[in-house]
């Protein structure tokens, strides 16, 4: 018991020293960016051949080196964070593992569960950009997203099986006010947003048993674009406030 427990020391000390190298501010997070890009092409190749398996392995990796370039593009360590923000990303890795076995019902839902933290975390982040005023002056875009839920909601709902209905149909409302308040941002962060809800609507069809040609490739790189975007256009709403 001893040894398992050295053993556990030494691997938590490993893992928190790696945490404290990721979140090391160098101004720029460069480094991270590249890993983020290396790591996407690696998954979209990898999704090319096959949806699921050991091959996806770089999934997982994704919104973690994204991460790691917020906090690292920071001028130093005093310097505030975009808490939201890293909370949606934390999210998104979390819903990234737990869909690589999604053709599993639990693991599927486990998926969304974590998506919807993603959401609701964004969707919070994006009213203290601003998103409320934006929405003020322009609703018509908003107010169309919303609708936009409905109608898919109307059409997709009788297709699915019952038990997916009601989580499906609370997932999707979360998403829509996320991408109704990204509009009110406006800039990256809405046409980030806008292509997460493209990606999140192709598996919406994918569970309804409507199947399009190279489907898994478009979600995937509809997902990663939509998060690079947000997370760039935030940071640069951010990186304003601060310097104002």
């Amino acid at each position: 018991m001893a040894i398992i427990g050295q053993r556990r020391q030494r691997v938590l000390k490993a893992a928190g020293a790696a945490a404290q190298r990721l979140a090391r501010p160098d101004g720029h997070g460069r480094g991270a960016l590249a890993a983020f890009g290396a790591l996407s092409a690696a998954d979209l190749l990898a999704v090319a051949r096959s949806p699921r398996g050991l091959r996806r392995a770089a999934k997982p990796l994704l919104m973690p080196a994204l991460a790691g370039h917020v906090l690292r593009r920071r001028p130093d360590a005093s310097a505030p964070v975009p808490k939201a923000l890293v909370a949606g990303l934390a999210f998104a890795a979390a819903g990234d593992t737990a869909l690589l076995f999604d053709a599993y019902e639990p693991a599927f839902l486990l998926g969304m569960a974590a998506f919807l933290g993603t959401q609701v975390s964004y969707t919070a982040g994006y009213t203290r950009l601003g998103a409320l005023r934006g929405i003020a002056r322009k609703p018509w875009p908003a107010v169309g997203c919303l609708a936009g839920w409905a109608a898919v909601n109307a059409v997709l709902a009788p297709t699915l099986d019952k038990q997916l209905r009601l989580p499906v149909a609370g997932y999707s409302l979360a998403l829509a006010l996320m991408g109704a308040t990204a509009l009110g941002v406006g800039g990256k962060v809405a046409v980030g947003a806008g292509a997460f809800l493209a990606s999140d609507l192709l598996i919406g069809l994918q569970a309804a048993g409507l199947d399009l040609p190279s489907q898994e490739v478009l979600i995937m790189a509809g997902y990663i674009l939509g998060q690079y975007l947000i997370a760039s256009g935030w940071l640069e709403r951010f990186e304003q406030r601060q310097a104002a």
